[in-house]
């Protein structure tokens, strides 16, 4: 199983630290708590109901065609590479990593690719996938040249799946609304943006057939009866989602702030998190782990990606321990 952020106990036992005792930066998750609606107990003791208007607030929300609800986008990350015949599918890298093992699983030749290097590899492709904006360097490629890439693989029957994961907070970058398009895949990813990771939701646009066979594939009851009862009065909360856009959008330039000021000025991010590509990375990692601090390495390119403190006296301890490592750093 691939590495992720988020293991926090596993940190806590190499460590020696106490849970509790952690300040866990390392998701790239929305810190603040949500206010949680009341789940009918009905949710709990009867399976899940298909037309509970659950796809259709998120397509209110998203604003793009009715979706296909799934376990978390993961579900659909490892469903999608079973929908077709052996491909060629070009990655642009670095990005999450599960998208590359998904395809690799099923036997399909995964190429790693930049964004300048796309338009000499397009045409040898039969799927291009990308993370916009890409977890974990932050970069945001314009709607305009991604639906270009589209036509281009469309025409020859093939897709451009992107996942939208990190995209909440500049919506007007989203593919959603093109989604009816064939060979057009969007990834939404409903735990990020609203910090409920644990709900385990995600929504797929595409085409009806293909959302069909996704689903088929899947089977039924996916997306828990107490999930679906909690997402569907929150994805139509709109003043709620305002605010928390606002506020991801000041912390995330805060947290960019707060790097550079300690010469860790990143070299990419988003509103949930910020990306320091270093050569003494693991080093940095290491010592923030020592001090109860848990960010996200990566060994290729050596870098960090930190997200978002949760609260003033998080913000205050990174701040601290930044500071201390620059006078501990020769």
């Amino acid at each position: 199983m691939l590495e992720h952020g988020g293991r926090l106990r596993a940190a806590a036992q190499r460590h020696g630290i106490p849970l509790a005792d952690w300040l866990d930066l390392s998701t790239g998750l929305a810190p603040y708590a949500w206010p949680l609606p009341a789940i009918p107990a009905r949710a709990w003791m009867r399976l899940p109901e298909p037309d509970d208007e659950l796809e259709q607030a998120a397509a209110r929300y998203y604003g793009g065609p009715v979706p296909l609800a799934v376990a978390g986008s993961q579900a659909a990350i490892q469903g999608l590479p079973r929908l077709r015949g052996r491909s060629r599918v070009g990655v642009l890298a670095p990005c999450y990593a599960e998208h590359a093992a998904a395809w690799q699983r099923e036997g399909h030749h995964v190429v790693e690719l930049q964004a300048e290097t796309v338009e000499a590899e397009l045409d040898g492709l039969d799927v291009l996938l990308l993370v916009n904006p890409n977890n974990p360097t932050g970069r945001l490629l314009a709607p305009a040249r991604l639906l270009d890439w589209h036509r281009r693989l469309a025409a020859r029957g093939g897709w451009l799946v992107v996942d939208e994961a990190f995209v909440d907070t500049c919506p007007d970058h989203s593919l959603v609304g093109h989604a009816d398009r064939p060979g057009l895949v969007v990834l939404r990813s409903f735990g990020k943006f609203f910090g409920l990771a644990g709900a385990r939701l995600g929504f797929v646009f595409a085409s009806a057939d293909l959302r069909a066979r996704l689903a088929d594939l899947l089977g039924p009851w996916t997306v828990a009866g107490p999930t679906r009862a909690l997402a569907t009065p929150i994805l139509d909360d709109r003043d709620g989602q305002q605010r928390q856009r606002q506020r991801l959008a000041f912390d995330g330039a805060r947290l960019a702030a707060l790097l550079e000021r300690h010469g860790l000025a990143p070299d990419g991010g988003c509103a949930l998190f910020q990306w320091r590509r270093d050569p003494a990375a693991a080093v940095l990692h290491d010592y923030l782990a020592r001090r109860g601090i848990l960010v996200r390495l990566f060994e290729t390119p050596a870098s960090l990606r930190i997200g978002l403190p949760p609260d003033e006296a998080g913000w205050q301890r990174l701040n601290d321990a930044l500071r201390t490592w620059n006078e501990d750093t020769p």
